[in-house]
Parts: structure tokens; sequence; C-alpha cells
């Protein structure tokens, strides 16, 4: 027992340690002439390894960029400050899927277990940005002062519009739309703040709520070992059903991530919401569902992907075979780089701890499958295209109505992919608002991440350029929607859903006008 104990003890101590030291290079800054070899690491490694790197800016600009940038640099910095100098310029390639990750300060394994028995702090909400404005859009636990259209003025006294024009610059979408900005800094600017300010006990909030203003501290709340038990024996109630496996039920959100029903009393219409394509139970929810509506009177089918950030590749792909009725290739060949790119991919940081061994043996077989599913056509490198997006037969429980597919500007990777087939196909009418992710494609699927050798800033590149088997726009921008349709801020917050409400209308007018004329 005494070797165990001391393993322990000796395991315990090198990782506080290791927790320490890093977290004190955060406070260093860094030379110069250090971060300078940075930043041609970065563009080095992107030129390398990113397919299309110029789609959306010139080899010249972005050169320029980087060069601009080391001109810049003077004098040691922090490697947060570094971030924020290096952010904007990987922002300005233009790729959704392309960010720089910012440093966050690594917590024990005492601090950790401490922060799971609290709520978090602006993470229990979700919110809406309106250009340099924050509102709070959702609040679940009804926490007072946060209700559901509360403006947030000022955090720690400095006013919110300053955080989200400091932030701003770190973001990007897929080409030139300016629809997944918004909805992506609604997400994401908490972690901004944290990575800036680290992770507080309490905040210091000025707010607005009809036309009154009020301060007031928003604080952390501990959660007792009880109510903590509880919700993990509904989780585990929910996520272990029939009902949640096939749904996907997700103990983040508390929410199902598949659902379909059918809204009017006749069943004539079947609204199917997915809010990511996280290919789990997936097969079967589709399976399920169609044959669902195979047996039903569904004449149109609505599909929401509003919301839906994309995933996999493999569901989007089974999905399609259930709305067409002809054989179909859903994506071209993948584009890569070179065929060594594919082996710099992150292989084993995708597999669990304890299925590392397996993940060892099964390496050799993934260096052989890469290299012999690599094509080279011209100057040009492939993946082909064969086994589950090879040419696919339609599901025998195809639905044969009209589809209506919902999208908006957080509809973004896979959820931009499926939309821009069911289109260029002409096998849906969309509505909505132009989709945050490219019309055309785009570059993501597998991730070599790369650490800057100085500042230790973690940089994934994408290494596969995925893209619908359509007709291309050459637009460089979201996939449109047949029916644009703007919801304003105050309609999202009082929850009024115009577009959906708009296919209603539109699915009542067609009904009434097949009607037979009565003699």
């Amino acid at each position: 027992m005494k070797p165990i104990f001391l393993f322990i003890t000796f395991t315990l101590l090198t990782s506080c340690l290791s927790v320490k030291n890093f977290n004190k290079r955060l406070e260093v800054p860094i030379a110069p002439e250090k971060l300078k070899k940075d930043v041609d690491f970065a563009y080095t490694n992107l030129e390398k390894l990113h397919p299309e790197l110029y789609w959306y800016i010139s080899e010249e600009q972005l050169s320029f960029k980087f060069d601009s940038l080391k001109t810049t640099i003077t004098q040691p910095l922090k490697p947060n400050e570094f971030y924020e100098k290096l952010a904007p310029v990987i922002a300005s390639v233009r790729q959704g899927h392309l960010r720089l990750v910012a440093p966050d300060k690594r917590l024990t394994k005492k601090e950790i277990k401490e922060i799971m028995k609290q709520k978090g702090l602006f993470g229990r909400y979700n919110y809406v940005v309106d250009q340099d404005r924050l509102f709070v859009k959702d609040n679940a636990d009804r926490i007072p002062n946060m209700e559901v259209g509360t403006e947030l003025l000022k955090i720690n006294e400095v006013p919110v519009s300053e955080l989200l024009a400091k932030y701003r610059p770190f973001v990007n979408s897929d080409g030139y739309n300016t629809t997944f900005q918004k909805y992506s800094m609604a997400r994401i600017w908490p972690g901004f703040f944290t990575a800036e300010n680290g992770i507080l006990d309490s905040v210091q909030i000025e707010s607005r709520y009809h036309g009154q203003i009020g301060t007031f501290w928003l604080k952390r709340e501990k959660t007792t070992k009880e109510d903590r038990k509880k919700e993990e024996e509904q989780n585990k109630k929910l996520t272990k059903s029939e009902n949640g496996k096939t749904k996907d039920y997700n103990i983040i959100t508390k929410s199902f991530n598949r659902d379909l029903q059918f809204p009017t009393k006749d069943s004539t219409v079947a609204y199917m919401k997915i809010k990511t394509f996280s290919g789990t139970f997936s097969k079967k929810f589709y399976k399920e569902s169609f044959a669902t509506l195979k047996n039903s009177p569904a004449k149109y089918l609505i599909i929401d992907m509003r919301d839906n950030l994309g995933g996999s590749l493999s569901e989007i792909n089974n999905l399609y075979s259930y709305l067409v009725n002809e054989k179909f290739t859903f994506i071209n060949d993948i584009e890569i780089t070179k065929r060594s790119s594919m082996f710099q991919a992150n292989y084993f940081s995708e597999f669990p701890a304890v299925s590392t061994p397996i993940a060892v043996l099964g390496y050799p077989f993934y260096l052989i499958g890469t290299a012999v599913s690599t094509k080279k056509v011209g100057d040009r490198f492939y993946l082909r295209n064969n086994g589950v997006f090879a040419l696919k037969k339609p599901k025998d429980n195809n639905f044969k109505g009209k589809i209506y597919v919902l999208i908006n500007g957080s509809s973004f990777s896979a959820a931009s992919i499926l939309p821009a087939k069911l289109k260029g196909d002409k096998r849906a009418f969309l509505v909505g608002e132009e989709t945050g992710g490219a019309n055309d494609g785009t570059v993501a699927g597998r991730y070599s991440t790369k650490k800057l050798p100085n500042s230790r800033l973690y940089l994934p590149i994408g290494l596969m350029l995925i893209q619908p088997h359509i007709e291309f726009t050459d637009t460089k921008k979201g996939v449109l929607p047949d029916q644009e349709i703007l919801p304003t801020t105050q309609q999202i917050l009082e929850k009024k859903d115009v577009q959906l409400e708009w296919i209603m209308e539109d699915i009542k007018n067609k009904a009434l006008h097949q009607k037979p004329v009565m003699q």
C-alpha cells in the first residue's frame, strides 16, 4: 500500500506543479524575436496543411498581414497580448473553422472539483447580440435581475459595447457572409471574458430592463450534493431511455438534439428539429422517423436547422438519402494539400485515454488506409470519395412530399452543406437567413493542431476541403434562402417565430388553392 500511496502523492504533486508552471508562463513576457518566429511558424503550417488557404483572401494580402504583424512586435508580450495581435490575422483568412485558441489558465484537480459543485456565471444564460448591444435571451433558472430581455450595459464597470468590439476581430465565418458573427459572439463572448479575467466568483452588472437601469452582483451558486445527485439521476433516466437514446438527449442543454412532431390536427405537416448533427443514434432516429412519416398523411416536411453548428458528415449524408428518390453523390472528393497531410491529423487525441492501446494498434491501419485512399489529379490531391460517400441509393422510406428547410446565420458547417445540396438539387425550399457556413463548401473534417513553440498557443488547422456535389455559386457567401425573413431582436426576445409562421401560412395558402371548386 505504501508504494501506491507514494505514487498517488507524487502524481498529485507533479500535476499541481505542472498547472502552476503553465499558469506562470502566461504572465511572463516573450521576446519579440521569439514571437516573430511563432508568426512564421503559424503561416508556414497554414500554407502546408490548409486547403484553399487563399479562397477568400489573396496570397499577397495574407502575406502582407503576417509581415505587417511582425513589424508591430517591438517589445516583449505575454501570451494573451500576443494572441490579441495574431488572432485577427488568422481570422482574416475567413474560414469559420479556423481560429487561434485563446490562452486559458489551467486548474488543478481540486479547483476543477470545486467548479463542478457550482453553477456557471455567464454560461447559464443564452444571449442575443444586436450590433454593440447584448440581451438575455433565456434564463431557465429564473435568476433575479436576468429576466429575458434584460440588456447588459456594463460588466465590472466596462461597457459591454467595448467588450464586444474587442472580441469581434477574433470571430470569423466562412467567406464574406456577416450573418454568423452575431450568433457566434452571443455564444462565445463569455469564453473570451473568462480567458481575459479568469474564473470569477462574481461580477458587477449594470443592466437595463423595461427602461429601468439598475446595478447588481451576479454570483456563482453552489449546488448541494443532493441537487447534483437528483440531476444526475434524471439525466441518466432520459439518456438511457429508448426515447433519450434515439433523440440524443444532451445533458448540457437539457434537451433532445432531434425531434419529430406533427403540429397540425390533420398531421399533414411534419416538423423535424435537428439542433446538432452529433451522429449519436442518428441512424435509428431517421429510420424510425421516416417510417412514421411514410405511414402518416404528411404532405409537407419542415426541417429546422437553425442554430445547428454542424457535426457528422455521415449523418447528413444519411439524412439526405431519406429526402430524394434517385441515386446521388452527396459530396465531391475531399481535397487535401498533399499525400502526407492526413498523417499529421490529431489521431490519438480523438481517442479517450482508456482507448489509447486500441488507438496504437489501429494506427498502422489508419496510415495504410489513408495512403491507399489518396489520389492525385493534376497538381492537386484528393481522398477518394468511397465508402459512406460513394454513389448512394435513396432509402425505401424516402419522403416524397414538399420539403421546407429553416436556416439562419448560426447554421454552420454540416448544417450549411446539407441545405446547399438540397437547394442545388432543387429538392427543398429554404426559408430564413443566409447561413454562416459557405454555400460552396468548407475546410474542416480532420484537424492538425499545432502548438506555437514560444507562446505555446494552439492553432487547430482543418485538413479537408469538403464541398457538396452541386453546381457552385462562386458567391463566396453562405447558402441564401429562397424566402428571406429576418426576425427583429424584439421578436426573438418575445419568442415570436416569424420564419416558421411564414412556412405554416404558405402551406395553408397552398392547401386552400388545392381544394376543388364546388359547382
